[in-house]
């Protein structure tokens, strides 16, 4: 079994930054979008999709598509227990605490289940009722649920057809479907659960970057795959958008809202809309990496911490929700509320918590069913297999 130890930094470096921007420190706001108008959920999602597409397609041509399939719903299943468990924790202890300590930041959160408990409850095992922090996990299931059907017909037709079905539902993501679709509903079942309250990612635009991610691993797995190579004037393009979003997001003028007060400009870059400039920057970062990764990863030094968050991501994800939540129903959401030192040794326990979550899971479960696949010896690992050879150079 070979492990690629590249994607699992990569994976635990997103686990870091979405820690640090959850947590209220004063690190939340210049570490919320650190790399431009991309956070740390595109890039954890996008990886996730990789690894999912990477791995189930070489159990479908090793084993068929059933087993393919029902390795799909067993990791659906287990992340549903995950999310089960944070949500009855997030509804019984976390709630205790917020109301008792009169935490804002709990009761906001909890506002629509506080006054609607059963119904909140019930929706929310549901993976209907989503409260914030709470809602990436469904969103997952529901990819999980949905990618055995998709993989399987492209594995047979091809992607062409997968992927001008999810950029249509992408686009019309843009022009307000989600809301039409909820209306709708509403009229034809009665469901209680208001639109806000149903997650705050837009699953309609988001599937468009996990098949963008199951797509381009099960193309990284197929035999003979060749190396992506990208012509000189594609790479000049991405690094100048790249090099012009982390400009703009760092020394523009509005901090995280680049057009300032303009909303609707807003939306181009919108986060749980999955705008179209994001997508681009998301993009530009995606061929930066490809060509300069390989290079980068065999000269920089390996931080294992990072590996082990990695290789348990699931089992890392919940204990950072946990920590943040503790953190929320005793101390507030207030990033300034303490010292300097005060945060970092907040900091340092979390991550703590979370590294020793991780060792903990893995020595209980060495190997997630999509996190370790057999590899012959001599073959690349992906990020080699998507760059050209000779290293970081044109």
């Amino acid at each position: 079994m070979k492990r690629h130890w590249e994607i699992d930094a990569l994976r635990g470096l997103m686990l870091v930054l979405m820690t640090l921007t959850h947590l209220p420190t004063r690190l939340s706001d210049p570490l919320g979008q650190p790399f431009g108008w991309v956070s740390a959920a595109e890039g954890f999602v996008l990886l996730s999709a990789f690894m999912a597409g990477l791995v189930y397609s070489r159990y479908a041509r090793r084993d068929g598509v059933d087993v393919m399939r029902r390795a799909f719903w067993r990791r659906a299943l287990v992340i549903y227990l995950c999310h089960a468990a944070l949500l009855l924790f997030l509804l019984t202890v976390i709630a205790v605490l917020g109301v008792r300590g009169q935490q804002t930041a709990v009761t906001d959160l909890l506002s629509w289940y506080l006054a609607q408990p059963w119904q909140g409850f019930l929706y929310g095992l549901a993976l209907i009722y989503e409260p914030a922090l709470l809602d990436i996990l469904p969103m997952y299931i529901f990819f999980m649920l949905l990618s055995p059907w998709v993989l399987a017909f492209a594995m047979r037709h091809g992607w062409s057809g997968v992927m001008v079905v999810s950029a249509t539902f992408w686009m019309l993501a843009q022009q307000g479907f989600s809301e039409w679709f909820f209306g709708w509903t509403v009229a034809l079942t009665g469901l209680p659960v208001p639109f806000q309250e149903m997650g705050a990612f837009n699953a309609f635009a988001w599937q468009f970057l996990w098949f963008c991610g199951l797509w381009l691993g099960a193309s990284r797995s197929a035999p003979g795959a060749a190396p992506l190579r990208f012509p000189w004037p594609v790479l000049a393009l991405a690094l100048g958008v790249a090099l012009g979003g982390f400009c703009w997001r760092h020394f523009g003028l509005h901090g995280q809202a680049p057009f300032g007060a303009d909303v609707q400009r807003n939306l181009w870059v919108d986060k749980w809309q999955l705008g179209p400039l994001r997508l681009l920057n998301l993009a530009a970062l995606g061929v930066v990496a490809v060509r300069f990764g390989p290079g980068w990863a065999a000269r920089l030094p390996r931080l294992r911490v990072l590996e082990v968050l990695g290789r348990a991501s699931l089992p890392a994800f919940c204990a950072h929700l946990v920590a943040v939540l503790i953190v929320l129903a005793v101390f507030g959401g207030d990033p300034l509320a303490r010292a300097w030192w005060g945060d970092a040794l907040l900091i340092a326990a979390v991550f703590a918590f979370m590294v020793a979550v991780a060792r903990f899971t893995q020595r209980a479960d060495a190997a997630p069913p999509e996190e370790e696949v057999p590899v012959p010896d001599e073959e690349a690992p992906p990020l080699e297999r998507m760059a050209p050879p000779g290293g970081t150079g044109p």
